[in-house]
C-alpha cells in the first residue's frame, strides 16, 4: 500500500489544511503498531518502505510535500502531448514532439537524435536543486496532474 501526501496542482482544490503528512500518517500507524519499522530503500527511491514485523505486506509513503527527495530524484516526465519536465512541480517544460517534428511541421527542419540528446540533456542540466515549498507551488501555474501523467 502507498500514501501519497496530497500536492498543489491546478484543479485539485488544494486546501493545505487537508495535507496529512508523511510523518503524521507514520505517527498515525505507529500508534497502533508500535513495531512500524522503516525498510532498506534504493537509492533514487521516491518512496519510503515502512512495515509491521510479522504482517504481510509493506507500506510506502511518497512525501512530495514535507520530506522532499528531490536531490535524489531522478525522475522525468513525458506528457501525452510530448513535452519534458524535469520536475514534477516545474512549469517549465521542453516540447519535444515540436523539435522532432520541425519549425511548423516541416520535416526538414525537425532536429536529428543528436540535437534531440543535446536538448533533452540541457534541460536536466536546468533542473533545480529543490522544488519551492507548498505555499509557493499553490500559488504557481502547473498543469493539472491528469495532463501531467505520473
Amino acid at each position: 500500500m502507498r500514501f501519497i501526501e496530497f500536492m498543489p496542482f491546478d484543479s485539485n482544490k488544494w486546501n493545505g489544511g487537508k495535507m496529512l503528512s508523511y510523518f503524521d500518517m507514520r505517527r498515525r500507524i505507529t500508534e497502533a503498531y508500535p513495531t512500524f519499522a522503516k525498510l532498506p530503500t534504493e537509492s533514487n527511491e521516491t518512496s519510503k518502505l515502512w512495515a509491521v514485523p510479522g504482517h504481510r505486506g509493506r507500506v510506502g509513503f511518497i512525501s512530495s510535500m514535507s520530506d522532499h527527495f528531490c536531490s535524489s530524484c531522478n525522475r522525468l516526465r513525458l506528457t501525452a502531448d510530448g513535452s519534458l519536465k524535469v520536475c514534477l512541480f516545474g512549469a517549465q517544460e521542453v516540447s519535444l514532439r515540436d523539435a522532432m517534428r520541425g519549425q511548423q511541421g516541416q520535416p526538414q527542419s525537425a532536429c536529428s537524435d543528436e540535437q534531440l540528446g543535446e536538448l533533452i540533456h540541457a534541460a536536466v542540466q536546468k533542473k533545480k536543486a529543490r522544488h519551492a515549498g507548498m505555499e509557493q507551488l499553490a500559488m504557481q501555474k502547473n498543469r493539472p496532474m491528469i495532463t501531467i501523467g505520473g
